[in-house]
């Protein structure tokens, strides 16, 4: 009786730490809302890494993908939420501009043919942007990481396979700067990535997910028609809702999570409490 005891006590332990960590019992959300998912770099972890979980393996991203076309998900920009969507829409962003965007995530796009919005610091190199946010995240782990060249941002955008949006001058932590500093990196950053790419720049995310009211002020100053946050969720936009465009939800697709995680933050927005 006593073994038996324990071993329901183990069972009952394992269930409940298994409803924490994935909380599979969330109701669905409609899927009449697209999905936002977020993404950094698509490439293996690195020993040790403090970023691991901003780092997607590309055997699992190209499970991922297969996975949302099996599904019956349709892959939009997110300027395409202008105009209503249909059902199982999903929106793959990706922040900061790695260069393992274009070898290793570009690829896999169109095997499955995908596309994606790509979030671009325009001056992105030799920058450790963490200590931005943390003073002592001083160890260069992401300024090590090689970021885009033009050239190949350029060979993204001819693809079709993605559309470009802006993520500040120097991926800025915002609520520290000053009007003018903030107007720069919002309202310049655009600038300068229409400039160069010759493209229009009409999406925006907060670097950090870190904003105030002044930011999304400036950012709607600026004449950008969506902004995303890391915000976890799923925003009713897309033609079926009327939540702020510059302050919708993300799916945070982590490097550490399984099928299983993946499957059940799209379900509901999130993988656990």
């Amino acid at each position: 009786m006593t073994s038996l005891f324990v071993a329901l006590l183990g069972v009952g332990v394992v269930g409940a730490a298994f409803s924490h960590r994935y909380a599979w019992w969330r109701p669905t959300i409609d899927h009449r809302h697209p999905r936002i998912l977020m993404y950094h770099m698509i490439r293996d972890a690195v020993p040790g890494g403090r970023y691991n979980k901003l780092r997607v393996a590309p055997a699992m991203f190209d499970r991922q993908l297969a996975h949302l076309v099996e599904d019956g998900w349709s892959f939009a920009f997110l300027s395409d939420l202008a105009e209503p969507v249909p059902p199982k829409t999903v929106v793959l962003t990706f922040d900061d501009g790695f260069r393992d965007n274009y070898l290793a995530a570009h690829p896999l796009l169109e095997k499955h043919g995908a596309k994606a919005t790509l979030f671009l610091v325009v001056d992105r190199f030799e920058r450790d942007w963490s200590r931005q946010k943390k003073a002592h995240h001083d160890a260069g782990e992401l300024m090590a990481e090689p970021k885009l060249a033009d050239d190949e941002v350029r060979a993204m955008l001819a693809s079709g396979r993605w559309e470009l949006g802006a993520h500040t001058h120097t991926h800025a932590f915002l609520p520290s700067l000053t009007p003018s500093a903030r107007e720069e990196e919002i309202a310049g950053g655009k600038a300068a990535l229409e400039d160069a790419f010759g493209v229009p720049v009409t999406s925006f995310a907060y670097p950090f997910g870190i904003f105030d009211d002044a930011d999304v002020a400036a950012v709607r100053a600026a004449e950008y028609q969506f902004a995303v946050t890391t915000n976890r969720g799923v925003s009713a936009i897309g033609g079926i809702g009327q939540e702020d465009p510059l302050l919708l939800k993300r799916i945070n697709v982590s490097g550490k999570d399984g099928m299983f995680a993946f499957r059940q933050r799209l379900r509901t927005g999130t993988r656990g409490l």
